[in-house]
């Protein structure tokens, strides 16, 4: 199971969006849903989750290290790019189709 941490300022709002749309695209991507869990977050609580997850996915620009990959998710917010960061996402996850 890969396990996908969402967050955004308050990790309710844009983090929901971007959590449903990553869901939605993944699974026309062919892409077992069984195989991920998603948890959704604030910006500030990442440190001290992000070692319990495989993925962070982030609504805002984040820069610091925190031992897991990080993904710029605000493509799915403004649709563009969206393709390319789910492709990024699926590569970064090792997960297949």
């Amino acid at each position: 199971m890969k396990k996908i941490l969402v967050a955004c300022g308050s990790g309710i709002a844009t983090s929901t969006v971007a959590r449903s749309a990553l869901e939605e695209d993944l699974k026309n991507k062919g892409i077992n849903m069984k195989e991920l869990s998603f948890d959704q977050t604030s910006i500030p609580q990442i440190p001290s989750m992000a070692s319990d997850y495989d993925l962070v996915i982030t609504t805002a620009k984040y820069t610091e290290d925190v031992g897991v990959p990080i993904i710029n998710g605000l493509p799915f917010l403004t649709n563009i790019g969206e393709d390319a960061v789910v492709d990024k996402i699926i590569a970064e996850l090792g997960i297949n189709k």
